[in-house]
Formats: structure tokens, sequence, C-alpha cells
């Protein structure tokens, strides 16, 4: 265990020092006076003028090398501080301690929604395969893991907001404002976590340890709950690692689409405007929950598993 922590720390200051470096190079890369933008977000756009710019250049050092001021970042992250916002001058860490809030939220509704579709999908593919429920669920996986998120969100927003006004369209603050962004996500992770346990399940109904269980005489109930779930899982916990990326991913989108106030929908305004300290807070944030998201992955693999814990 003690190896395994030191060696998900060492990855985690890898991860941290990678990720602020392409960071603050991206951000430097982008077109344009980052000074003007910074102006533009503290003081409005119509205060974009060069008399502007140049007091926001000065006062926050902007005309120093980049090397300098990539320096003094990594100062200050050696010390556990990720800085002020460049915008808003309040403390990096503090906003993103109520932004990442809202996103763990929207992640975990996202998480248990497509637990409650996926895996339950394909244990009833995978018992009986080529069979009706295979077919829909392979048509169902491939067409909702080609569409892109935000069109996919976009069609929820229409049917369940505007035509059926069930669901707000947006917002944030109530349970009913993180359907709509919750199930956009979830949709996606279902899709494909349901072919993962599909093929798991089938791989065990045809192991010689199922078939002889069922010579048995054991009801199909038991026979799937005590000789096929914990094998058929172990495949599909490892997947919920590769979950986390698209989650990542999905959830800069799907936050900007529903005005969800979380890491993501942070993330795009820091972009905007040239806010390098909340750029690189925020993506340090994703790379470091992606970490620990494996480590817990592997953890679990390991628990369901006891071969895993002999090789190791």
């Amino acid at each position: 265990m003690r190896r395994f922590l030191l060696a998900r720390l060492a990855q985690a200051g890898l991860v941290a020092l990678v990720v602020g470096t392409l960071s603050f190079a991206l951000m430097r890369a982008l077109p344009g006076d980052a000074a003007m933008r910074i102006a533009a977000g503290r003081y409005g756009p119509d205060a974009m003028t060069g008399q502007a710019a140049d007091k926001v250049r000065l006062e926050l050092g902007l005309d120093r090398p980049w090397p300098a001021q990539f320096l003094d970042w990594l100062e200050t992250l050696a010390r556990l501080d990720l800085g002020h916002s460049l915008v808003t001058g309040a403390p990096v860490i503090e906003e993103l301690k109520v932004q990442l809030g809202a996103s763990l939220w929207l992640a975990a509704a996202a998480l248990l929604i497509s637990l409650a579709i996926g895996p339950v999908a394909g244990v009833l593919a995978g018992l009986r395969p080529t069979g009706w429920a295979d077919r829909l669920g392979l048509a169902a996986s491939v067409s909702l893991r080609a569409v892109p998120p935000f069109v996919l969100g976009l069609v929820l927003i229409l049917v369940f907001a505007i035509w059926l006004g069930w669901l707000p369209p947006a917002g944030f603050g109530t349970a009913r404002d993180l359907v709509l962004p919750a199930l956009t996500l979830a949709l996606g992770l279902a899709a494909v976590s349901s072919r993962v346990t599909r093929d798991a399940v089938a791989a065990v109904a045809r192991a010689p340890h199922f078939a002889f269980a069922r010579h048995k005489g054991l009801p199909e109930a038991v026979v799937v709950r005590r000789h096929g779930l914990r094998n058929a899982a172990i495949p599909v916990v490892s997947y919920l690692g590769l979950q986390a990326i698209y989650l990542v991913e999905g959830v800069v989108v799907v936050e900007s689409l529903f005005a969800y106030p979380g890491i993501g929908h942070a993330l795009v305004h820091a972009i905007v405007e040239r806010d390098i300290p909340m750029v690189q807070g925020t993506a340090l944030a994703m790379g470091l929950i992606f970490v620990a998201v494996t480590a817990c992955v592997d953890a679990a693999s390991a628990w369901l598993d006891p071969r895993l814990r002999s090789a190791r």
C-alpha cells in the first residue's frame, strides 16, 4: 500500500507539472493582447481601451519575460498556493472550492444515472447474446455514443424543457436543474458501459463454472448474483477510469451549454478572459481528479480480483 500511494503521489506531481506548463504555454500562444482581455473581464467590454490594458499590464507584470512569470507560478505552487485570479483578484483555490463542488455533484449524479442504465442493460444483453435485448442495446449504444454531448444536450432541452416543459433548460440551485446536464453526461457514459458489461457477462456466461451452477438447478437470479456479477464487474470497474476521461471532456461542454457554474464553465470563461492562474488551477484540478479516480479504480479492481493483489 505504501508503494502504491507513493507511486500515485509521484504521478500527481508529474501531472501538476505537465498540466501547469502546457496551460501556461498554450495561453501565451493564443493570439491577441492578454491585457486587453483581462481589462474587459475586469471593467466590462466598454472599457477595452489601450490605457486600461497598459494599466493592467503594468499592475500584473505581464510585460515581464515569460520564464520569470512561469517560475513565479512554480514557486507559489510549491507552497500549495494556486495564486490569485487576474480578473477578480480572488484566490484561485477559493473559487475552485465552489466550482469544484458543483462539478462533483454533477459528475456524481451522471455516474449514478449511467450505472442505473448501462450495466443493467449490459447484463440483460450478455445473458442472451444476439437476442433482441442485445441487438437493441447495440443500436442504442452506437447511436448515443456517436452523438456529441452538445447535440444530445440540445435535443434534451428541446424535448423536456421546451416541448414538454417538465424541466428547466438551464440554471443551478435545485435538483431539477441538475437533471438535464446529468442525463446528458450519463447517456454517453451508459452507451459504452453497457457494451463493456455485455461482453464481460457473455464471457462469464460461457465459463465452465457458470454452466455448472446452472446444471445444479440453481435459479437464474442466484447463478447470476453469486457466480456472474463479481467476475463480470472487473472490466466494468476498470472502465470507470476511462469514464473519468469522458466526464472531464464532457463536463466542459455540458456546463457551458446549461449555464451550470462548475469547473468546466469556469475554465471556458477563464480562457476567454486570459485568466492564466484560473486556467492553470482548473486544469490542474481536473488532472488531479483523474489521478485520484484511477487510483480508486485500481484499488477496487484489486479487491474484486485476488490475482491482482498476488501479482503486486
